[in-house]
């Protein structure tokens, strides 16, 4: 049975192709997921539009999949917590006890977990009990 589609955030997105973040935003974009990927410097990868900053995000967001080290994701942790995704996903190398202890205080759901992981696992989808 196919998962929910979501609304993902990916900070830290790449056009690279080897990198773990491209492969992330191709891979939700296959499951049927809405991708918006978020690089200061990137138009667009693969065709989709690159968000510059998630002050540039409005709606509601389900996960904000991070794709960056604990230097650039805890100054974003006001942006973070203004944006109120239902959960927000630490990949391997992104984790930050500082910002999971902001964002866990401010009612958002924290995973360190591997988005590659989760889909191709089929464990992706949220709680139902959230």
């Amino acid at each position: 049975m196919p998962e929910p589609s979501q609304r993902v955030i990916v900070l830290g997105a790449s056009d690279k192709p080897e990198r773990y973040s491209h492969q992330a935003v191709q891979l939700l974009r296959e499951h049927g997921h809405d991708v918006i990927p978020v690089h200061p410097s990137l138009k667009e990868i693969d065709g989709l539009a690159v968000v510059t900053s998630l002050d540039r995000i409005g709606g509601a967001v389900d996960t904000l999949s991070v794709y960056v080290n604990r230097s650039i994701s805890e100054p974003l942790a006001p942006e973070i917590i203004r944006l109120q995704p239902k959960r927000v996903l630490f990949n391997p190398g992104s984790e930050s006890p500082a910002l999971e202890t902001q964002l866990r205080e401010s009612g958002i759901a924290v995973e360190e977990a591997c988005t590659l992981v989760l889909l191709r696992s089929g464990s992706f989808a949220l709680d139902s009990g959230s």
